[in-house]
């Protein structure tokens, strides 16, 4: 999708740098993929935590302990 927005100059070369994008294009499709990521991750956690049956990081030390 071809769209026209104005970003602030050094906001840009900071994500370029960060990113180490060669292209502005390939920097802001970059943050894009990784903002939705982490809200992928974030949704997993938020369900996660709801559901029942699933043993915490404690117990499976635990575990380990005994073998």
């Amino acid at each position: 999708m071809k769209t026209t927005i104005d970003i602030p100059e050094k906001e840009l070369r900071d994500v370029m740098k960060n990113t180490r994008a060669k292209t502005k294009r390939e920097a802001v499709v970059t943050v894009i993929a990784e903002y939705n990521r982490r809200q992928r991750v974030e949704e997993v956690n938020r369900t996660m935590g709801k559901l029942d049956g699933f043993i915490t990081l404690d117990e499976l030390k635990k575990l380990r302990e005994m073998d």
